[in-house]
């Protein structure tokens, strides 16, 4: 947010002229020839006025024959009959009789528009002040100065993060546009090779800005998020975890810590670890991301459990699915990853020759159907389910091809 500091009250006081006789009047009705006035007010330190009133005057000041209100954006604009005129600002806290500037012969001219700003920035008014007056305003400047310069920076930072969330956006759809991309005739692998090509750009981008950004301002979590996340797609594990773990120390220290972004850099660092194979430690940081974030608990430690299957750890898959499930139910793919996880401890029943699938398997495939009748895997799980009704076929004996004669 842009922020400006206007002049602070002890300070207006240099300003403020010899006391005369004020006597403010109502603006009278006008008749005969008029013109008009329009301007900026601006104080010492270059500020908009964003109050007060602008008169009229053709007495020196002590009365006002026309008064315009200044707006929130320091501008004013009014009507008022010919002649040469004294104009004043005054703010709203000015005691009566008293100014805070003037400008004199300003002309008012039948049927034309006078452009006058209030500029208290010139030489005129800046040497009116006293030394301590000067020394503030200077103070002032250097103040608004470092907050413009701050503004700066962060206006580049926000610039950077959004083309940051563009670059991992356009890292999501990266196998839409390779394929794009391509020759109709290109192979899977042709396809799967493009799409990592731009992933790569993508997120190498992404860390580029971030790595800068961070050295620039370190003291915003954000940033160190964004960063831990294209390391991530760049498969520089290590390098996320301390990203990831800066995340949290900056917002450990913040006056107003956020839990989505605790959440982000928990479940991020969740994935940097399962990627590394450190498996309790992906557990411990995913609860964690959960617990600070309850809202989003299903979606981080659905996304564990897609992650170990990813990296073919069933036992973790299995364990985070059903931790999900506690989360949320209702979601059909951790059904399937439960199953898809047990499946492969099927046996066969040496008695029967029937495939058996450990505990929990085939309920699990039947309430992925019972949610997801027509979803992405339910062929596949029909299939499985099939088969655990189905005898396996003999083993062959050693040296032997299994075949029957004749066949």
């Amino acid at each position: 947010m842009k922020r400006t500091i206007s002049l602070w009250p002890g300070l207006l006081a240099f300003a403020l002229l010899p006391a005369i006789a004020q006597t403010p009047a109502p603006t009278p009705a006008l008749k005969g020839p008029t013109g008009t006035i329009h301007g900026h007010v601006n104080g010492p330190e270059g500020a908009s006025r964003t109050a007060g009133t602008v008169s009229l005057s053709n007495d020196e000041g002590h009365t006002s024959k026309f008064s315009f209100p200044v707006t929130a954006t320091g501008d004013y604009t009014g009507v008022a009959t010919p002649g040469t005129y004294t104009v004043i600002f005054r703010a709203p806290d000015t005691p009566a009789g008293q100014m805070v500037d003037s400008i004199e012969d300003v002309k008012i001219v039948a049927g034309q528009d006078v452009l006058q700003n209030i500029d208290m920035t010139r030489k005129e008014f800046i040497d009116k002040m006293t030394p301590d007056e000067k020394k503030q305003l200077e103070e002032l400047k250097k103040k608004n100065k470092d907050i413009l310069s701050k503004n700066e920076i962060i206006k580049g930072l926000n610039a950077d993060l959004l083309a940051a969330n563009q670059d991992f956006s356009d890292a999501n759809n990266a196998s839409a546009t390779a394929k794009a991309a391509l020759d109709a005739s290109a192979s899977k692998a042709d396809i799967d090779a493009k799409a990592e090509e731009i992933r790569t750009a993508k997120y190498t981008d992404v860390e580029t800005m971030m790595l800068k950004d961070t050295a620039v301002k370190p003291d915003a979590s954000a940033l160190w998020a964004q960063l831990g996340q294209a390391q991530v797609g760049l498969k520089k594990y290590d390098e996320a975890e301390a990203s990831f773990k800066k995340v949290l120390e900056v917002e450990a220290a913040a006056k107003k810590p956020d839990i989505r972004v605790q959440g982000t850099a928990n479940a991020g660092l969740g994935e940097a670890y399962a990627r590394n194979g450190k498996v309790p430690e992906a557990n411990a940081a995913y609860d964690a991301a959960a617990k600070i974030n309850p809202a989003q608990a299903a979606f981080y430690l659905k996304n564990e459990a897609i992650i170990f299957f990813q990296m073919n750890n069933t036992d973790a898959q299995v364990a985070a699915a059903d931790e999900a499930i506690k989360a949320d139910p209702t979601i059909p793919i951790l059904y399937y990853l439960k199953g898809n996880g047990l499946v492969g401890k099927s046996v066969p029943d040496p008695k029967t020759n029937m495939l058996v699938a450990p505990p929990g398997c085939v309920e699990a495939y039947k309430k992925y159907l019972e949610l997801a009748p027509n979803g992405q895997y339910a062929a596949d799980v029909k299939s499985i389910l099939a088969a655990f009704q189905t005898a396996l076929p003999p083993a062959a004996s050693p040296g032997k091809s299994g075949k029957k004669k004749g066949n």
